[in-house]
């Protein structure tokens, strides 16, 4: 296997669930009603059966995750993860300058939460790490500012009594630990892992049939988004953001061909075609990140 190989292998997500891709699909088309029929003809791409579609459907709709309309359509419940994200284009309108301070969670005082909790969620797709036990931190470079960062954990699953303040005058030792928090080399090879994947992707997904293509885009366009969508935005001064950058241009452009890949994928399925909304069809896949880390 060449190097090029390896990495796509590396990258690629694991096989959607009946659940994920269900709503991996509908958070794609998000203010539009999907037929069940439409739903079955994607999931035959990834070999899942239609009974299978069709009982995670009934679980979803029954724990208010989508919703069914008059003519017996669904479309996907908004809420903030899919808000979060589907926000990967604009992670460089986030940022602002860094003058070495850092937001903080204080989170010694809330009660336990078994497994992995909302929590710990929301506090994952926003970057912190944990300095201390109880002390979550993360810099202090996001351009909304302290009480918009605070209504989005809360958005996201944090419980509202949590102290969400700005931290700043750490000793030298505590401040190089909190530096320390982020593997930044790890994540620039990530990036460079994927946005070398992506491109490698373009370049034969129009030799591909149909079927194939689609899958390939889902999967590959899914294991991007969800890298960017749990990006920490480190500043500068701890990692680089060309890279990141360059990874989040090479997914517009991979957004377009898949956009242009699944655009008849109702009108295929018997219902009238759909031009897919501005988040396009690379954003497929997407809500399998959800399945993963929510």
């Amino acid at each position: 296997m060449d190097d090029e190989c390896k990495i796509e292998a590396d990258v690629q997500p694991s096989q959607p669930t009946p659940r994920s891709l269900i709503l991996d699909l509908l958070s794609t088309v998000a203010g539009h009603a999907v037929p069940v029929r439409a739903l079955v003809a994607a999931a035959a791409l990834f070999g899942i059966q239609e009974n299978g579609l069709r009982v995670a459907l009934a679980r979803l709709l029954a724990a208010g995750r989508v919703a069914r309309d008059e003519r017996g359509q669904y479309r996907l419940a908004p809420g903030a993860v899919l808000s979060h994200l589907l926000g990967w284009r604009r992670l460089e309108e986030r940022t602002s300058a860094w003058s070495g301070g850092w937001y903080a969670v204080h989170t010694a005082a809330l009660p336990r939460r078994p497994g992995r909790s909302l929590r710990e969620r929301a506090l994952r797709f926003l970057g912190f790490r944990s300095l201390l036990p109880g002390l979550e931190l993360r810099p202090a470079n996001l351009r909304e500012g302290l009480p918009a960062l605070r209504g989005g954990l809360v958005a996201l699953g944090l419980e509202r009594e949590a102290p969400v303040f700005e931290l700043a005058g750490l000793d030298p030792d505590s401040d190089a630990r909190a530096r320390a928090l982020w593997d930044a080399a790890a994540l620039l090879r990530r990036y460079r892992e994927l946005e070398r994947a992506l491109a490698g992707s373009a370049a034969r997904l129009s030799a591909l049939p149909l079927a194939a293509a689609r899958a390939e885009s889902f999967r590959l366009g899914g294991a991007a988004i969800r890298q960017l969508a749990l990006d920490p935005l480190l500043p500068e001064a701890l990692a680089p953001a060309a890279p990141r950058r360059a990874l989040v241009a090479r997914m517009r452009s991979y957004d377009r061909l898949g956009r242009a890949l699944w655009r008849g994928w109702l009108g295929e399925s018997g219902s009238a075609p759909l031009a897919l909304p501005v988040h396009g069809a690379a954003d497929l896949g997407a809500r399998e990140s959800i399945r993963r880390i929510a």
